[in-house]
C-alpha cells in the first residue's frame, strides 16, 4: 500500500550542479523523501505497514508449523518458522510494492503529475525514487520480520551473509513490483484497474512459489511455473542464503535475474510517462 503524497518543488539544475548524473540523482532524492515524509505524517498506517508482516508471520508460522513432517518437505530451513521467515519478507515487499502506482494516480487527480512533468525532474528520477522510497518501507518491514522471527525462536545458520541477501533479494522484487505498479497506473489511470490487476497478478506469483510452501511437495506444474516466478526467485535465493551450507549457485543466478528484471521493467514504467502525456 502506499500514502497520498504532496506536491514537490524541484530545484532548477543551475542549483544542483551541471552534471545530469547530479540532476538525476538529487530528483531522485526529492521524490523519496516527498513519500517518506508523506508516511511519516500518517503515523497510523506506518505502523500498519510493520503490523501486517508480524501477523503474517506468526499467523502461517503456526497454522503450517506440521507440514515440515510431509515426504519430500525440505528440512535444510529448520523448523517451519525458519522456512517461512524468508517466504514472508518477500510476500511483504510483494504485496507493499503492487500499490506503488496508487501515489501516481492521487498525483493525476489532484494535477500534482502534469506540474511534475512540466518541472526540471526527469522521468527516470521519477519512476527511481518511487521504487527507491518502496525499498525503505521494504528494509523496515524486513528488520521487524526477522526481529520477531528471533523472538519466536527461529535461528538461521547463515545470517552473516543470509540476512544481508535477504534484503536484497526483498529490495529486488519490490522494485520489480513497484515498477510494473507504476506503469499501469500511468497507462490506466484508474485506482480501481489498478487495484485489481495488482491483485490477480500478486496471487498468484504468490502462491505459485516457495514462499510459503516447498514446491517439491506441490504438483509438478506448480514446479515448472515457479522457475519463471520471480517470487520464487526471491525466496528461494534468501533461503539457501540463511541455510548452514549455503549453494552460491542457487543464489547469485536468482539475485541476477531480479536485477536484469527489475531494469527493465523500471525502464518500460519510465517509458509509460510517454503514453500518459500522449494521452492528455
Amino acid at each position: 500500500m502506499t500514502t497520498t503524497a504532496s506536491p514537490a518543488t524541484f530545484p532548477t539544475p543551475r542549483n544542483i550542479g551541471k552534471g545530469k548524473p547530479a540532476r538525476f540523482l538529487v530528483h531522485s532524492g526529492y521524490v523519496t523523501v516527498r513519500s517518506v515524509r508523506s508516511l511519516l505524517r500518517q503515523p497510523t498506517f506506518a505502523v500498519m505497514t510493520l503490523i501486517q508482516p508480524i501477523i503474517w508471520l506468526l499467523l502461517f508460522g503456526q497454522l503450517f508449523r506440521n507440514v515440515i513432517h510431509i515426504p519430500g518437505f525440505t528440512t535444510a530451513s529448520g523448523n517451519y518458522l525458519e522456512f517461512i521467515t524468508p517466504g514472508v519478507v518477500v510476500m511483504t515487499a510483494l504485496f507493499s510494492s503492487g500499490w506503488a502506482g496508487t501515489i501516481y494516480i492521487q498525483d493525476m487527480e489532484r494535477g500534482v503529475m502534469d506540474r511534475l512533468l512540466a518541472s526540471p525532474v526527469s522521468r527516470g528520477a521519477m519512476i527511481v525514487g518511487t521504487v527507491a522510497y518502496q525499498s525503505i518501507t521494504t528494509i523496515a518491514q524486513t528488520v521487524v520480520i526477522f526481529v520477531i522471527a528471533y523472538a519466536s525462536g527461529a535461528r538461521f545458520p547463515g545470517a552473516a551473509a543470509g540476512i544481508p541477501i535477504t534484503f536484497l533479494a526483498a529490495c529486488l522484487i519490490s522494485v520489480v513490483i513497484a515498477s510494473f505498479s507504476d506503469a499501469v497506473a500511468l497507462l490506466l489511470r484508474q485506482q480501481e484497474a489498478l487495484i485489481g490487476i495488482s491483485q490477480a497478478i500478486i496471487l498468484p506469483l504468490q502462491f505459485l512459489s516457495s514462499a510459503i510452501m516447498d514446491t517439491r511437495v506441490a504438483p509438478a506444474w506448480v514446479r515448472d511455473v515457479a522457475r519463471f516466478n520471480p517470487v520464487d526467485w526471491a525466496a528461494t535465493a534468501s533461503r539457501a542464503a540463511l541455510s548452514a551450507h549455503t549453494d552460491w549457485g542457487v543464489v547469485w543466478p536468482r539475485l541476477g535475474l531480479l536485477l536484469a528484471l527489475s531494469v527493465v521493467l523500471g525502464w518500460l514504467a519510465t517509458r509509460a510517462f510517454g503514453n500518459y502525456q500522449r494521452s492528455l
